[in-house]
């Protein structure tokens, strides 16, 4: 069985997780420790058209809070779904130590609603019905892994 060749990482696609800063370390540092396989956003972020299902087997650089290229994470499986239906399992997955969806949801509907996020994506209305797409994701191993670069707070 031969290997797919490696695309050159600076080719890949960047995966940017929240917002440079510290909420951006702490999930970083989980994917990287394997606490997070899981992500979600919202499908109102994708271009209109896209299907993100079929994004399967893709690959994305995640980069710190300084633009440094961490690891390399493929897409295993996804699926676009009402908030209200986000399972536990995929919540407890997000490594962000939810001890259920209900948990998961009021900390995404926090961020969601925040000033940084209304400002990137505009204001939206966020109910059980708001699609949501739920990735999982595993880290290539074929490519480096490094640590993060921790975002400095000006004291």
């Amino acid at each position: 069985m031969t290997q797919d060749p490696l695309a050159p990482i600076s080719d890949l696609p960047r995966g940017e997780f929240a917002f440079p800063g510290l909420l951006r370390d702490v999930l970083v540092t989980a994917i990287l420790n394997g606490t997070k396989t899981t992500t979600t956003s919202l499908l109102a972020e994708y271009p209109r058209g896209c299907k993100p299902q079929e994004e399967v087997g893709t690959l994305e650089a995640v980069l710190d809070s300084h633009d440094n290229v961490v690891c390399v994470i493929r897409t295993a499986a996804v699926h676009v779904c009402r908030l209200a239906d986000v399972s536990d399992e995929h919540a407890i997955a997000e490594g962000e130590g939810y001890a259920d969806a209900s948990e998961w949801r009021a900390g995404h509907e926090e961020f969601w609603r925040s000033p940084e996020f209304v400002e990137y994506i505009g204001g939206l209305d966020i109910n059980d019905d708001t699609q949501v797409v739920c990735q999982r994701f595993t880290i290539d191993s074929r490519y480096p892994t490094r640590g993060l670069v921790p975002w400095k707070v000006e004291t």
